[in-house]
């Protein structure tokens, strides 16, 4: 089994890439979660903060000079076969990353000698390679017969130590993955293969700088292979599983290994983690991982894609990266914010008692705001990349972003809505009318601000929605009245958070309110992210939909 011999980075920077708290029952919020079907699968949990301690003394070889230049600082990280120091070298006046070989003494001669060759064989595989995302090689210093490999010091930590504080997001997650994935294909087109792609080898630098290190492994085209005889180099739970059979391995191998990466980098964990080595090469090669749940999107087809146990039906490095680049740019009107919606918000928004608000087991938390507004037609032509939907059933015009996707009732049932969802699901729209004629129960209200002030008081005695409303139920601020079309309307906005207790998610909605003469009630219904990057997109697109609507009849 290969251990990297730590990695030329320094742990005291922080990540720059935004980390998302590890997913936690309600009952025990820092237990670990396990992933689905995979019992030994529950993602390290950080540490414990320690109580102040007496300064350590220095590690045994702190100070030392190696090849008269390299003055050993402060070991950085060590493994099976080496210890990392962080360095100076006094000649030219710089601090660097300094990987000493360390052997067990009691390995026969032969695998002492291989063990050397291959961090000779790390050395010239980095400096072979001319790509940000590989760490720069400056020496190997012969030492008594010993390879010490000199290269840049890395501001910033490992993938690995970043995930054991929690996950990533998607946009993220394939930032990341971009960048190793240009490390792999200058490799690849030098005839290297890496043979050990995992989090802790992949190194978080300042200024967003991703570096994918540790080419100990690396098995160059050429190249006597090293692999000792009985043994297993790489990580079980990141290697292909055409590795695990003896198989030649390719580029796709080392493909495999990064969509674990990803796997691992917005689940928090490799799927195929086991409680034994045996284990998890046999999980490997059977198991099929559970379905990605923080990864949607093209960054989902990717890492599904990657973890193809076939070698020949995984994508290329081509089209992994077309993949990873829509995830790390979506359009404008997309959102890394994932929301479920339940089919009671398909089935339109209705506001009132006869049925749910169309956020099924949701919990509002903050105040409602309730205010009326003035909502004439929006002046000026619409923003670009949107579209003005007419839509006949509803007798209304709707301006939605391009790329929504509408969803409408069944032939079979009687409700008059429509909705609008981004790819992502985090930002809708919703349009309903109820109309007079239809309206047996008289629940619709006498005015537009009637109907907002009912809803209102459903929501502060939290009895009449699905909602798991609580009994301190919500407040209301009502700002007094306007007009949409010379006629009186109201708008409503509802703060609120998800009632999912591993992972609430703040959200905010705005409720658009118009009573028509004939008596039938619009609710135009906007729901987006209450917290984070795209709030203020959901606010604008609330904006510009409820000034650009258009109902025929007054």
């Amino acid at each position: 089994m290969s251990s990297n011999g730590g990695a030329p980075y320094r742990s005291d920077e922080p990540t720059s890439f935004e980390l998302q708290p590890p997913r936690a029952p309600q009952s025990n919020p820092s237990a670990p979660v396990p992933h689905p079907d995979n019992p030994y699968a529950a993602p390290a949990q950080a540490a414990a903060p320690a109580a102040p301690a007496a300064t350590p003394d220095p590690d045994p070889g702190t100070g030392r000079l190696i090849a008269g230049r390299y003055r050993l600082l402060a070991k950085l990280g060590h493994g099976g076969m080496g210890t990392v120091w962080r360095a100076k070298d006094e000649t030219v006046d710089r601090e660097v990353a300094v990987k000493e070989p360390r052997v067990p003494d009691h390995l026969p001669e032969r695998e002492r000698a291989n063990a050397y060759e291959r961090m000779r064989r790390e050395a010239r595989a980095a400096a072979r390679l001319d790509h940000p995302a590989v760490v720069n090689v400056h020496d190997v210093a012969v030492v008594d017969g010993r390879p010490w490999i000199v290269m840049e010091l890395v501001q910033g930590r490992s993938l690995g130590a970043a995930l054991q504080e929690g996950t990533l997001g998607a946009r993220d997650a394939a930032r990341i993955g971009l960048e190793v994935l240009g490390a792999l294909e200058a490799a690849h087109a030098a005839g290297i293969l890496h043979r050990d792609v995992k989090p802790d080898n992949v190194l978080l630098g300042r200024h967003d700088r991703v570096v994918l290190t540790d080419f100990g492994i690396a098995q160059i085209e050429g190249e006597t292979n090293l692999t000792d005889t009985g043994g297993f180099v790489g990580s079980p739970e990141y290697i292909a599983p055409e590795r695990v059979l003896g198989q030649r391995p390719g580029p796709a191998s080392d493909l495999w290994s990064l969509g674990v990466v990803l796997y691992a980098a917005t689940e928090g964990v490799s799927p195929f983690r086991r409680s034994n080595t045996p284990a998890t090469l046999q999980s490997v090669l059977n198991a099929v991982p559970a379905a990605p749940a923080s990864a949607q999107g093209p960054l989902a087809e990717a890492i599904n894609g990657l973890l193809q146990k076939d070698a020949a039906r995984r994508p290329n490095a081509a089209q992994t990266r077309a993949l990873l680049e829509q995830a790390a740019n979506p359009p404008v009107q997309a959102a890394t914010q994932v929301v479920r919606i339940p089919e009671s918000v398909k089935r339109g928004i209705r506001l009132g008692p006869k049925a749910l608000l169309g956020i099924a087991a949701a919990v509002v938390a903050g105040a409602v705001a309730a205010y009326l507004v003035i909502a004439d037609p929006f002046a000026g032509p619409l923003p670009d990349h949107w579209k003005v939907r007419e839509e006949k059933a509803l007798g209304a015009s709707v301006a939605v972003p391009d790329g929504y996707k509408r969803t409408v009732p069944d032939k079979t049932e009687d409700d008059h809505w429509v909705t609008y969802t981004d790819e992502s699901g985090a930002i809708w729209i919703g349009l309903r009318l109820d109309k007079k004629a239809e309206d047996t129960g008289s629940s619709i209200a006498d005015s537009a601000a009637a109907e907002m002030y009912d809803d209102n008081s459903d929501f502060k005695d939290g009895s009449a929605y699905d909602l798991g409303i609580s009994s301190a139920g919500a407040k209301t601020k009502p700002e007094g009245e306007i007009t949409y079309q010379g006629k009186k309307a109201a708008e409503n906005t509802v703060v609120y958070t998800t009632s999912d207790s591993q992972n609430p998610r703040p959200r905010e909605m705005r409720v658009f309110y118009y009573k028509t003469s004939a008596g039938d009630m619009y609710k135009l219904t906007v729901n987006y992210p209450g917290r984070g990057d795209f709030t203020d997109r959901g606010r604008e697109v609330a904006r510009t939909t409820i000034a650009n609507l258009d109902i025929e009849q007054h």
